[in-house]
């Protein structure tokens, strides 16, 4: 039998032009697909490679730290501007506040310390600072309204992911959790918090919610606040002596406590001004303190690591003779570090 031909007897023949752009299309579909691939594959190999803190950890030391600038401003005399410049060289966290950093330029910020970060191989520690009704209208009252703060967080957020080869730890709102029980309520501050956390969670990104300390609430009482919020199984752990000065070893066994009650919980502990331990039952710029163990020193299976978290010579508040809270104070710069220069 003969082969039917199509009518006029000739084979359609697909024109050259077609036969260019399907090729093309087809490239361009493998590129993609091995871009995708490559994508998840490096998504892949950070996460695994993350490592969170550890005994030998070092931070970042911020050029545009309040002592870095009052370095550079040398408007002291001979011992406030050797403080300052000793303290400027000190790895300690960067606090992001929407006063000094807002909306429309936390972005540049957490980029520019990302850089320095990468330039001494170092990891990134910031203090997330600026939740509604901050501090209870006490001496660091303040915060954003609740959309200003999802927006705020978000961006921070934003900037610590495109740091993906940067490991970063966020201190996500000191006193926020043990404050809530005399202010506010824990349901508006767990609320808020959740926000934050998914703002700004992300790989390679270690998130200690507010603990506390060891003089401040009793462990069955800080473990059931920190329950309250719902957040434990999406942060690192909790982040304990911020801006106090209780003794190193007192915040291991509250952090050992604390884990107990909640399923092996993670801690860092501030050790930035607890070198002569605590005044009493002073906590607002109390006199007498020092400097204390640098970041990185300590640590076990429930203690990460130490860190300096509440920058030295900056202020608790207009108490015992300083200026507002945040503010540089050249005396208590001077102060906590005279066994060091």
């Amino acid at each position: 039998m003969a082969r039917r031909r199509r009518p006029n007897g000739r084979t359609r023949r697909i024109p050259r032009a077609v036969l260019v752009v399907g090729a093309v299309v087809v490239v361009i579909a493998l590129i993609g697909g091995i871009a995708v691939v490559g994508n998840l594959v490096t998504t892949l190999f950070r996460t695994i490679g993350a490592t969170p803190p550890a005994v030998d950890t070092r931070i970042v030391t911020a050029d545009e730290s309040k002592a870095a600038q009052a370095a550079r401003r040398g408007d002291g005399d001979a011992e406030q501007n050797a403080a300052a410049e000793w303290l400027a060289s000190q790895p300690t966290t960067y606090w992001l506040t929407p006063e000094i950093d807002p909306v429309d330029e936390v972005w540049d910020r957490v980029a520019h310390l990302a850089a320095e970060a990468r330039e001494q191989d170092a990891t990134l520690s910031v203090a997330v600072y600026g939740l509604p009704d901050r501090d209870c209208g006490n001496h660091s009252a303040g915060g954003l309204d609740p959309d200003s703060y999802r927006e705020w967080t978000a961006r921070i957020g934003d900037a610590l992911r495109n740091a993906s080869d940067v490991r970063k730890i966020v201190i996500l709102e000191p006193d926020s959790i043990a404050l809530a029980s005399s202010c506010g309520s824990i349901e508006d501050r767990a609320r808020f918090l959740r926000t934050a956390v998914d703002g700004i969670r992300g790989i390679d990104t270690w998130i200690y919610l507010d603990g506390g300390h060891s003089a401040w609430h009793p462990v069955p009482e800080m473990a059931a606040l920190l329950r309250a919020t719902g957040l434990l199984s999406d942060v690192r752990g909790v982040a304990l002596n911020v801006s106090n000065y209780q003794d190193t070893a007192a915040e291991f066994d509250y952090a050992h406590a604390l884990s107990e009650q909640l399923g092996g919980l993670h801690a860092v502990i501030d050790t930035s001004r607890n070198g002569a331990g605590p005044a009493g039952s002073e906590w607002c710029n109390p006199p007498g303190r020092l400097v204390g163990s640098p970041t990185g020193a300590y640590g076990d299976g429930v203690v990460d690591t130490n860190l300096w978290i509440k920058p030295p010579g900056e202020s608790d508040g207009s108490c015992n003779g300083g200026p507002e809270a945040g503010a540089w104070w050249p005396d208590a710069a001077t102060e906590l570090t005279r066994e060091q220069r």
